[in-house]
């Protein structure tokens, strides 16, 4: 793709944010939306088109060149991930439930689920491509000086009795020998039959044009049967009854040409990127030069000017504003010098003016209570009728003040005054701008020098007023002295308490070096080297029904796509970007729940994968026999979240999480589940914004574990299910391919896929590793696949039952989510019933609290 291509997408991409920020600034503020249904529709909208955004400035940012433009867009590109995530918050807010169905939305703004998928950005992993290559290189040599965990041990287990050895090699020598003979046999017998023959036959009396006629005749129908065969798969392929061919040459494929051109721009990126930071340099350095003689001059001169006006107005030269109030950038706002005269005094004075901000302050606070008090006599009139519904239709669903719409607006602002009618006709290269840089850096450099001038002219004003006033000098010379022994004081508490502040954060491990202590953990096998693996290697179809489903009161089971997606906003977009982790909402801890083989350390993978993020396995299984004892578990502590604050984005991993909180242990475990089952749930309220630390826990069995503390560690569950008919039968599709299998007519993927319910994603792949021999794919030319191959290996695996997958479902009905789910299905059903009558006396009785809470403010006023 060309330069104007990624212009056009950020270009659409800010067409579309204009209005959506018209939407989110309305210029009156919205009525309260009582109908739930109506604000998630409104949500759901949103949402979608916010993804629509994403997804061309997540492009455009991977493939511009334009250094000045890349960070307008990573403004931008920031500010609309993080408003994803707090939508989907909000909706969680709103429907109490982690996921949401979209059908309906889609279908009327004519898009298809690949539409709307979260793409992943490249810069997560892009822009710490070297620091992820040094981190990699240690943890290789590390693993490499400690070698396999139980080497030896394994060794000693492998190794065989002689005698047993001994009997296997003869067994097989005495077969080799055998398949020998038989062959030699066999070729002499084949030897003889030929030779008679050959003298049975004699010479031959075919005519030669009758042989050549039957030649031919063979020859053709052979022939004719292939063009035949080629002819009908080319139709199968082209109605889509069948999957096209694979390439014979992938080098020479389309796509092959776009990943260079794309890799090619990328390193185009870091040499224009080197090339912007050295001109910030170089510019700035000619700006002091050239333009800082100057600058300083003007303001000197304007300062000088500044003195005399006050002396002409007050009698008097002014005092010289305090650095921490802008220095003489104050002198240069609108206002007249005895204007500044009356605000200096006002200074001098001090406190009288907090004094009246206090008083105002406590009458604000009674008017408020007065207000109460008003508003419950209005609840009381509430129990004549409509006027209590009237104020109950205002206790509806409002929308959260966001914190990334500013930044949003604020990029787009940018692009608008800087960015959208600028001609880059000269520009073809897409190089930075030097003339933006200048305007920059001349303030930069204004700033620094007026710092100079501030202190040059303070001292000249110091002259000035000791010449006039020479018997005053002394005594305001002690009293500065005086005030700033004070100010030395003062900053010297501030500096005691902040030395007892980190005393109270012990470091256990003052004198090592984070290489050291990263190399202890990888030691001891906490840190562990994490498979690479996509989040879209997890495959999934998109869920077509939940809306249906849901406005029939069913509550569908979610589907692997759904899965997909929550991970990517839980997980993913904030704890890869800065901003968004610190401004969004805080998700310290995830529980994937769901049956075997249902992909759920795959997901853990695949999240350490996008994000370049360490992986810390803290599994009761991993954790046996390291760091005994109770100083050892504080120790052991310290080490992952002090290694995991300095290489952040990290991830804490459990497996079997469930085992932490379970009532009993049986007693031939030695794993001990319950050892960090105080302290994990200490650190996790730790964990500040700035941190970009994430627990992660598996379970296959969770209704095992006691659900109160197992919810209070866990803050966010994805629970994870069966795959429907649709998923199965892109999963079947995708994982032949994928172990060197190959779709064919013969392959009904359609009845395997129905015939399968119950599997899960593992045990797929089990039988397709089972079936796909390498004998067996040499064969697939001459004997294409067969669905009946894969039902003897998936026969011996146990599927996922019914009756476990409701377990789960009923679990998940008793987590705090499906609780608040419940109780507002109950409420929605009493709504349609009739319960508006009843929420109506319910609002006069509330009215008549309203009443008597005011009276009380009254009272007290």
């Amino acid at each position: 793709m060309s330069h104007s291509y990624y212009n056009k997408q950020w270009q659409e991409a800010q067409a579309a944010l204009v209005d959506l920020i018209q939407q989110e600034n309305p210029p009156e503020p919205p009525k309260p939306e009582r109908d739930r249904l109506a604000a998630f529709q409104l949500l759901a909208t949103m949402y979608i088109k916010y993804i629509q955004i994403f997804r061309k400035l997540e492009q455009s940012y991977d493939q511009l060149v334009h250094p000045q433009k890349r960070r307008v867009v990573r403004h931008c590109l920031d500010g609309v991930m993080g408003r994803i995530v707090e939508l989907k918050h909000e909706m969680m807010n709103l429907e109490f439930s982690e996921y949401h169905y979209f059908d309906d939305v889609l279908s009327d703004l004519k898009l298809t689920p690949n539409d709307v998928e979260i793409p992943i950005p490249k810069y997560f992993i892009n822009e710490r491509l070297k620091n992820l290559k040094e981190r990699e290189k240690l943890l290789g040599q590390v693993l490499a000086r400690i070698g396999p965990p139980d080497q030896d041990r394994d060794k000693e287990e492998m190794r065989m009795p002689w005698e047993q050895a001994i009997r296997i090699i003869q067994i097989h020598e005495r077969a080799r020998q055998g398949r020998l003979r038989a062959k030699f046999m066999r070729e002499i017998r084949q030897q003889e039959n030929r030779e008679k023959q050959a003298q049975s036959q004699g010479a031959p009396t075919l005519d030669p044009d009758v042989a050549a006629t039957r030649i031919q005749k063979v020859w053709k129908g052979f022939a004719q049967r292939r063009r035949t065969k080629k002819e009908r798969e080319d139709e199968m392929i082209f109605i889509g009854m069948a999957p096209p061919p694979l390439p014979t040459n992938v080098k020479n494929l389309p796509q092959t040409f776009a990943f260079k051109t794309e890799e090619q721009r990328r390193k185009t990126q870091d040499v224009h990127e080197h090339e912007f930071q050295q001109a910030l340099v170089h510019i700035r350095e000619n700006l002091i030069q050239n333009e800082g003689p100057d600058m300083k001059e003007n303001m000197m001169d304007q300062i000088r000017q500044w003195f005399i006006e006050c002396r002409d107005a007050t009698g008097k030269f002014p005092d010289y504003p305090d650095a921490d109030d802008g220095g003489s950038a104050m002198i240069f706002k609108e206002k007249d010098p005895i204007e500044l005269q009356k605000e200096m005094a006002e200074k001098e004075e001090g406190g009288g003016g907090k004094g009246k901000k206090g008083k105002k302050g406590k009458k604000g606070k009674k008017g408020k209570k007065g207000k109460k008090g008003k508003k419950g006599k209005k609840g009381k009139k509430g129990k004549k009728g409509k006027k209590g519904d009237d104020e109950d239709e205002e206790e509806g669903w409002k929308m959260a003040p966001s914190s990334f719409v500013p930044a949003v607006n604020e990029a787009s602002e940018t692009y608008k005054t800087v960015w959208a009618t600028r001609d880059e006709c000269d520009n073809f290269v897409q190089k930075h701008d030097s003339e933006l840089i200048k305007e920059e850096k001349r303030k930069e450099v204004e700033t620094e020098i007026r710092v100079q001038v501030d202190e040059l002219m303070r001292t000249e004003l110091a002259n000035l007023k000791a010449a006039v006033d020479r018997d005053k000098k002394g005594k305001k010379g002690k009293k500065s002295g005086k005030k700033k022994k004070k100010k030395g004081k003062k900053s010297g508490k501030k500096g005691k308490k902040g030395k007892k502040g980190k005393k109270k954060e012990k470091d256990l491990t003052p004198d090592r070096t984070m290489d050291d202590l990263y190399e202890e953990l990888v030691t001891q096998g906490i840190i562990v080297r994490c498979p690479s693996v996509k989040l879209s290697d997890y495959e999934g179809e998109y869920s077509y029904l939940g809306t249906t489903l849901r406005q029939a009161n069913i509550e569908p089971m979610p589907s692997l796509s759904d899965v997909r997606r929550l991970l990517t906003e839980f997980g993913i977009l904030p704890l890869g970007s800065i901003a968004v982790h610190q401004n969004a909402p805080l998700t310290k801890s995830i529980m994937l729940a769901g049956p075997r083989g249902t992909g759920k350390k795959m997901l853990v993978h695949a999240l350490c994968t996008e994000l370049g993020a360490n992986l810390f396995d803290l599994s009761p299984a991993n954790l046996v026999g390291k760091y005994p004892g109770k100083d050892g578990l504080k120790m052991l502590m310290h080490l992952i979240f002090k290694v995991g604050k300095a290489l952040q984005p990290s991830v804490f991993f459990i497996g079997d999480c469930e085992k932490m909180f379970k009532k009993k242990i049986p007693k031939t475990d030695p794993t001990d589940p319950k050892r960090l089952k105080k302290e994990l749930p200490k650190a996790l309220k730790s964990i500040k914004a700035e941190d970009r630390l994430l627990l992660v826990g598996t379970t296959r069995c969770p209704f095992e574990a006691d659900m109160k503390p197992l919810m209070s560690c866990y803050q966010r569950v994805i629970l994870i299910p069966r795959p429907d008919y649709a998923s199965r039968h892109l999963l079947w599709r995708k994982l032949i391919l994928k172990f060197g299998g190959q779709l064919s007519n013969s392959l009904d993927v359609s009845s395997l896929s129905k015939v399968t319910d119950g599997f899960s994603p593992g045990h797929m792949v089990t039988a397709i590793q089972q079936v796909l021999t390498e004998r067996r794919i040499q064969q697939l030319a001459k004997r294409p696949l067969q669905a009946i191959e894969f039902l003897a290996p998936l026969a011996r695996q146990d599927p996922i039952y019914k009756e476990e997958e409701e377990a789960f479902k009923s679990w998940y009905s008793k987590t705090p989510m499906g609780k608040k789910r419940a109780k507002a299905a109950q409420a929605d059903e009493e709504d349609a019933s009739g319960g508006k009558d009843k929420k109506g006396k319910k609002g006069g009785k509330k009215g008549k609290k309203g009443g008597k809470k005011g009276k009380k403010g009254k009272k007290k006023k």
